[in-house]
């Protein structure tokens, strides 16, 4: 509670440096605007009966092997542009926006959750007539992607996690933990001070760590973030989400996964330690590892032309009889 404390003195201390709460306070930016700005040619949307307007991307021929996308926290659907751009000519790619993420719409009393997300998926890849494919999932997304192993294993070819959350071991302990913007998400006092502030208050930084490179946290990608957190709802979606499943799942659990799974990651990640998808790796039967020494958080980003093909190797290899 004693940081808690601290966390809610200092953002009063920022409040009140900067002129008071409506400077820190930021208006939602309405729908037609963020689909001007960040739909792509690819983009659809599919209406659910729970009133979330899901907001997916569809590129490469239906006909080849399909690739499923998951990206992680405050990302969305443009994550995976770099492996869609390289992996198109052969696969089936589909991304989806998960709630409180991106272009896709939830009603204002929405509770997004990993159980929720798994859901989504599955009647994504349905609506598609897909019925078994490849899921990958970066971060948040890998959780969502190893709980989707977990309760539909019948319908995935194989499973990539991408520095990957999940994990139930304790991540501070390893590293020099992770930007405050996720302190602050771990805690009720810590997420309602977020609301109240500019996300691109945070966003440089969370984003610097993500990445490790600077040079790719250019304005265009800081104000994507920023405008997409500011969609209607998205900030109340992401403040009251429950980021664990319903059922817990154990160390044990990953060794019920029979899935071919292939564990990415960087091995300068600041968000979740590499030794998080060692483990993992270690505990999945025959999982294949691969990380990289200079990567960060993203590797689809930062390092997209040797992750691709590391994927590719992966996706040819679950070709073969």
């Amino acid at each position: 509670m004693r940081l808690l404390g601290i966390l809610a003195v200092a953002a009063l201390g920022v409040i009140a440096s900067i002129g008071g709460l409506s400077a820190c306070a930021t208006q939602e930016i309405a729908w037609p605007r963020l689909r001007e700005s960040y739909e792509l040619p690819s983009s659809h949307y599919l209406q659910m009966d729970d009133g979330v307007r899901l907001h997916y991307t569809e590129d490469g021929n239906p006909a080849d092997p399909t690739l499923v996308l998951v990206h992680g926290f405050a990302a969305s659907v443009h994550a995976w542009r770099p492996w869609v751009d390289r992996l198109k000519d052969s696969y089936h790619l589909v991304a989806l926006d998960l709630p409180g993420h991106g272009l896709t719409e939830t009603p204002r009393d929405y509770r997004a959750s990993v159980d929720g997300n798994v859901e989504l998926v599955d009647r994504l890849a349905r609506h598609l007539n897909v019925d078994r494919f490849v899921l990958a999932g970066n971060s948040m997304g890998g959780a969502v992607s190893i709980d989707y192993a977990l309760t539909h294993p019948e319908r995935l070819r194989g499973l990539v996690l991408v520095d990957a959350a999940g994990w139930p071991g304790d991540a501070a302990k390893s590293g020099s933990g992770p930007p405050l913007v996720f302190q602050l998400m771990n805690n009720p006092i810590g997420r309602g001070i977020l609301k109240w502030f500019d996300p691109r208050m945070f966003a440089t930084g969370g984003l610097k760590a993500a990445y490790v490179d600077p040079n790719l946290v250019n304005k265009a990608l800081v104000d994507r973030y920023a405008n997409l957190a500011l969609a209607p709802g998205h900030r109340d979606v992401l403040l009251t989400m429950n980021n664990q499943p319903s059922a817990k799942i154990t160390a044990t659990d990953f060794g019920r996964i029979s899935t071919p799974t292939l564990v990415i990651a960087g091995e300068q990640d600041k968000i979740i330690p590499v030794a998080d998808s060692r483990a993992i790796a270690a505990a999945i039967p025959n999982a294949k590892l691969v990380t990289y020494p200079d990567g960060g958080h993203v590797p689809m980003e930062q390092l997209p032309d040797q992750s691709a093909k590391d994927l590719r190797a992966f996706l040819e290899s679950l070709k073969q009889p």
